[in-house]
Formats: structure tokens, sequence, C-alpha cells
């Protein structure tokens, strides 16, 4: 058959394909090609075999007519075995046209068939996502990885890697690495810790972020840095985060302002999920709600904005009041919370006692509830409230017949998580979130500082290293806990996606700061003595943010779970069953290393469980 394009010289001098197997459409019929991939599935139709070949571009159908030498072979080879076809391109017949592949227009005629690797019989079916066991998953990670849906998740990941390099060179950012082995950090999570062996005794770190070398690619004079940097955390595995690793889009400039940073993250942000998301994101500029108005609100600082409850403060509705429960609370010093929700009156008996136990769960001593019905107010709580009181409280709310508001009462820190919790659960129950949109907004003017009720002391309530608003002068004149940072956290759909800061720049602010957090002028050189000597020789103002790669990538793909946008990653117990880490070395290491193993000792439970000590 005469070949279009000169296929057939082609098809002469590369061994294994002119195609990859999404790529031929109905322009190709009559050409001569050569596909390798790995088979999808085996049909058997009346005495004809029909093939599907798989790579990563797609797939294309295969037909093996009886007649074919390699015809009976076709009995052998078991699926995901890798083979090579070569053929003319033909057209399907219209009744079996296949309109949900790119490639569903055509079929190849086999003529030949070269088989390059041999699969073993399978632990898990590839062709489908059936759920198995996770660690099974992970321990045969490469053929996990070839299923449809993975495939899907870690090609995204490289383009929105690519998209966001391709966004920041764009807008001036120059991508500088930093160290990989560092020192230990004493703030923040556990650290990864190398040993060295020319100095005994010692340990390298692996870097929970690049924060302390960014900052000093500023002060070395560089003006726009940028790096996907990978950071080592050694934290438990929850479903948004990895116990080992992960990456983050690390910004930093110099002579910046908070605006500045934000007309840099918005444009970067909003740019990569109209990209690769099919759902509505927020305009820019995005909202900016002040942290004390998102616990009020929102009762969290990584408020969900798609849920349409906004929680309200009702300790003066209460405080006096007959109910005592709750006049308790407010004349101690406490608070009261609402969550106003509309058109729920009718919910049965057992909905309002679920969310009691719910709210008990969480700790909570209980959850109060009116309704507003056509008839009145109907409530456990109601006899209690003045008809004053209750006006009061609808009027806050809003409330309309048909509507429900929920109380709680605690120390004010305890019920604004409580009113998050319970917004949240009201939420997932009533299916109330917004579909379709990703809602983003930044939480800004954090407090510098806070109480630690447990050691009756002041301390730094988000960042050490951020800059007070009001400089030297507020951490002066100003009770501690009434100063605010200039700090900002970037929050989608209930996601905290990056934490960032202003810096602290100035060494006498830096000292003052630190000296009301209790640390001494030593404990400060001691601890971060690096960055302090580069702030005695001339440090421009600077601020930067570290958007979570990881976390861009769950939103993106709607996957609930870290493990499933990461190629390679720890099981929950921080562990790879692919290669087997960690494992143990040999002593001949060690000695070199100057480290001996001590293992804990195994102890019995009073359950009869062996633990380790």
């Amino acid at each position: 058959m005469a070949s279009k394009n000169g296929l057939s010289e082609r098809m002469k001098t590369h061994p294994f394909r002119t195609h990859k197997c999404g790529d031929l459409r109905s322009s190709d019929i009559g050409s001569d090609v050569r596909l390798s991939g790995w088979v999808h599935s085996v049909r058997d139709h009346g005495g004809i075999i029909f093939v599907d070949l798989r790579d990563e571009s797609g797939i294309t159908q295969i037909v093996i007519h009886p007649d074919r030498e390699f015809y009976q072979a076709m009995d052998h080879w078991r699926l995901e075995s890798v083979l090579c076809f070569a053929g003319s391109v033909i057209a399907r017949s219209e009744d079996t046209v296949n309109p949900k592949l790119a490639t569903g227009d055509i079929e190849i005629s086999a003529e030949s068939m070269d088989v390059l690797s041999e699969a073993d019989v399978l632990p898990f079916q590839v062709a489908s996502d059936q759920t198995c066991d996770e660690n099974l998953r992970l321990k045969y990670r490469f053929l996990d990885l070839r299923r449809a849906s993975m495939q899907r998740n870690i090609l995204m990941r490289s383009q929105v890697t690519a998209s966001a390099r391709r966004r920041m060179t764009e807008m001036g950012f120059t991508e500088f690495q930093t160290p990989i082995l560092t020192c230990s950090s004493p703030e923040g999570a556990r650290d990864f810790l190398v040993p060295s062996r020319l100095h005994a005794g010692t340990f390298y770190a692996l870097p929970q972020a690049p924060q302390i070398y960014k900052q000093l690619f500023m002060v070395s004079g560089f003006d726009r840095y940028f790096q996907i940097a990978p950071c080592f955390r050694d934290e438990d595995s929850r479903a948004d985060r990895s116990p080992g690793e992960f990456y983050q889009i690390d910004i930093e400039m110099a002579f910046a302002t908070q605006d500045d940073v934000f007309a840099v993250v918005e444009p970067l942000i909003h740019g990569i999920f109209t990209e690769f998301g099919d759902q509505d994101v927020t305009d820019t500029p995005f909202p900016r709600i002040a942290y004390r108005d998102a616990m009020l609100k929102y009762g969290s600082d990584k408020p969900d904005l798609r849920i349409p409850i906004e929680i309200v403060d009702v300790s003066e509705q209460f405080g006096g009041s007959d109910f005592n429960a709750f006049a308790a609370v407010v004349k101690k010093g406490g608070v009261v919370r609402a969550l106003p929700v509309r058109g729920i009156a009718s919910a049965p008996r057992s909905f309002f006692d679920n969310m009691i136990a719910f709210t008990q769960s969480c700790g909570g001593k209980g959850l109060g509830y009116i309704t507003w019905t056509e008839d009145g107010v109907k409530s456990p709580i109601a006899k209690f409230i003045s008809e004053e009181r209750i006006e009061q409280l609808r009027a806050i709310g809003d409330m309309r017949p048909g509507d429900v508001m929920f109380f709680v009462a605690d120390k004010k820190r305890t019920a604004e998580t409580l009113a998050g919790q319970v917004r949240t659960q009201l939420a997932d129950i009533l299916e109330l979130r917004e579909q379709g949109t990703f809602r983003f907004c930044w939480i800004v003017d954090y407090p510098m500082f806070e109480w630690n009720e447990e050691h009756r002391r002041v301390d730094f309530s988000h960042n050490p290293f951020s800059m007070p608003q009001g400089g030297l002068e507020a951490l002066n004149g100003q009770d501690p806990l009434d100063v605010l940072a200039y700090q900002y956290d970037l929050v989608c759909n209930g996601v905290e996606l990056s934490s960032g800061a202003i810096r602290n720049h100035r060494p006498d602010i830096m000292a003052r700061a630190f000296e009301i957090a209790g640390y001494s002028q030593e404990e400060l050189a001691t601890k971060f003595g690096g960055l302090l000597r580069a702030f005695h020789f001339g440090a421009p103002p600077h601020g930067g943010i570290a958007p979570g790669l990881d976390r861009i990538i769950m939103l993106l793909t709607g996957e609930p779970n870290i493990r499933q946008i990461i190629a390679f990653p720890l099981n929950q117990r921080a562990q790879d069953p692919l290669l087997g880490a960690p494992n143990e070395v040999d002593e001949k290491d060690l000695r070199e290393l100057h480290i001996r193993v001590r293992k804990p000792r195994p102890t019995m439970g009073k359950d009869g469980q062996t633990s380790h000590a």
C-alpha cells in the first residue's frame, strides 16, 4: 500500500513507532504506521481480535485477523505487556466509531507484531480505577501511574509547574536554587537530619523551607526571586499534607509592600486556576478579610467562602439574661456566637440532636438553637429569653419563618473554633456549598503575638520574622496583644494555599519583638545569627510568599488526598512500599558517620499490645 508523507521510509529506520497511540486521525487513513505501547484490553469478536494499545498520548484500536501468523500468539500475551504493531490505518465502520476516543474514527489493520516486554499477572487492574489497598498501589506505583486518572494528575502537575515558571519569568522574577543541606531550625516542625561524615557528631538538616536563603538573596542585592522549591518536614501524614516532602512556588521581592506581593500573586494564581480549572474563579483583586473578622464571621482563618453562613456575635443579647448557661459564660468574659441558617426549621428533631452531639464531640458543652415559624419561635431555650432579646436576635440574623439560629458559648477562642466547626458541619449535612467555584480570599492583619495560657506568657502568633505594623513604635507603645503584623494567608475553598509576610529587616525591631516573646539577645544571636548578621550590613525592605504547589494541584484535580497528585509519595506511616524506605544501613556505613543505633525497647501495654519506648 502506498504510504503518506514518507512514512514507509521512517518505518524502515525507526524500530518502535512512527506515531504515538493518540496521534492518528481520519486524515491518516491509508498510511503505513508502526505503534508501540501497553496492551490495555483484548477482545475477541467472532475470531477477529481487537487490541486497545495505550501509551501516554492515548489509545488506538488494533485489528488482528485470523490469517496473521501472530494471531495465535495473542492468547499468550497478558494485559500490560508491551507490543509493537505495524500496519495500515483504516476507517472504522460507521457503527463501530468510538466518539469517546480521539482516535475513535480509525483503527490499525495489523500486519506484524513484535513483543517488546511481557507482563506478569497484574496485582490489580490498570484499565480501570477500581479501588484497592493503598499500600498495594504504592508498592506497584509504576502500575498505578499507568491509570488514566493518575496520568492526568501527574501530567497536570508538570503543566502547572511549567505555567508557574513562565508566568513568574514574565513578571520579571529570576529562578534561583537554594541549598538542600542546611542547618537545623529551632522553629517550626521537626527537621529531617543528615549526619556529617567529616564533622563527627554534627548534622545537616533538609530545609523546611528556603526562608532564610531567599531573604539573604534580597540582602545580596537581587530584586525578584522565585523557585519551585522542595521542602522537607518530619510531620505526621494527613489528607492534604505529605509526611516527608512537598513543593511550593517560593517568592521573595525587594523593596516590596504587601500590596506589591498581592499584585504578583493574584495574576499568578488566577491565571493558573483559569488555565487549568473548569470552575468559576474569584475575580481579582481577591477579597481581603482581617484575621479578627475571619474568626468572627467564619470561625476560621481558612474560611470556605462557598458556604452562605456568616457567624455573628450575640454576647450582648445573652449577657444578663435568664439563660444562665450562656449568661454565666458572658459574665466570665466569654462570648456567644450565633449561626443563622435559612429554611431548615422543619428538619426532624434528630437533625438538631445530631448537631448537638457533633458540637459536644468537638469539645463544646452543647449547642443551643431557636427556630422561627409562622406561629412564633420554638426552642428548648426560648422560655429563658425575653421577647425583647429574641426580637434583637431576629433582627441581627434577619431571621424569617423557616429559619434557625444556632448558638455556642465559651471562651472567645474556643467559641470561635466551635462555631467554625458547626458552620462546616452544617454545610456538609445540608449541602450548602456553592458548586463549580474557586473562592479565593486574603486573610490579613494577623496579631503579632498571642497569650500562651499554658505557660502564662506572650508568644509569637504566626511568624516571628514578620514586620509589626507600626514598627518599633508599636512594639514599645502598644499592648503586645494589640500589635498587628504584615502577615497574610491566601485561602481557597477553605484550604490554606500559602502564608507570607513583609519581613522584619531591621535588627533593632527584630530584637525588640523577640524580647517581648521572651528571647534574650544571646538566644536571638545564637539561633538566628546568620540572618541577623546580614541585616547589620544594609537590608532592603522585602517580603514574599510561597503558594503550595501540591495543594494547588489537589484543588485543580478535585482529589481529596495529596498522594493522588504526587508521583512517588510516602504512605501514611512515612514509608515507601515501592523502594523500601526508610531502610537499615550497614554497620560499616554507620561507623563512617560516627553513629550508633539505639532501637526503642518493646514494652507491653495494659491492653496486651506491644509498643516501643
